[in-house]
């Protein structure tokens, strides 16, 4: 996908003003956009065939530890019909940072930031995202996915990559489903060089 220019710049400004640049530039590694890149890529595929059936264009989405807010700026970025994205994180360092990563759309009132734990999250979007399923206990994710509507399309990634703050991982596409308690719809896996990426899309 491409990048435009005027998104470009508002990265360099998130990054250059957040208080830990070098923590920022960590969304940035290859892995972390290939994901976010594969998710919007499958996301498009699946989505038009709900046009016209259950799910009203344009789109009002999540996103779930939105972090600093990279995945929400290629969203608007795609072809993906997008109304508002609303990033949800724990971290209160995030906000300000996602907010300038998608100043634009801040402005035009189509995206907004907030800190808070998103197991305590309801939410009436369109689509929800959560990519950091290994980030949380099976109990904090059973108890997220208690708060979300059965008609929201659910998007989910994980990973089988063991580290101390990936406290629940993976072992493969299987065991992430097992994990997951939705209908899945799609499953896909990516392979990058450090771990494979998994990724599902259903609803509860």
């Amino acid at each position: 996908m491409k990048i435009d220019l005027d998104h470009l710049h508002y990265w360099m400004c998130a990054i250059r003003e957040s208080k830990d640049p070098m923590r920022t530039l960590d969304a940035f590694w290859r892995g972390q956009m290939r994901s976010k890149e594969w998710l919007i890529e499958t996301l498009e595929h699946v989505i038009y065939p709900e046009r016209n059936k259950t799910m009203n264009f344009p789109i009002n989405v999540d996103i779930h530890g939105g972090w600093v807010g990279t995945l929400a700026s290629m969203l608007f970025q795609s072809a993906i019909p997008v109304d508002h994205i609303r990033s949800i994180d724990i971290d209160p360092e995030c906000e300000s940072i996602a907010k300038m990563m998608n100043k634009t759309e801040e402005i035009e009132g189509r995206f907004s930031a907030i800190t808070a734990d998103m197991c305590l999250i309801e939410s009436s979007a369109d689509i929800i995202i959560n990519t950091s399923c290994e980030h949380i206990s099976q109990g904090q994710y059973d108890l997220w996915l208690s708060n979300l509507p059965d008609t929201s399309l659910i998007v989910l990634q994980s990973n089988d990559y063991s580290i101390p703050e990936h406290i629940r991982p993976a072992d493969n596409l299987e065991h992430f489903i097992e994990q997951s308690h939705i209908k899945v719809e799609h499953k896909c896996e990516l392979k990058l060089p450090l771990y494979k990426r998994f990724m599902i899309i259903g609803r509860k």
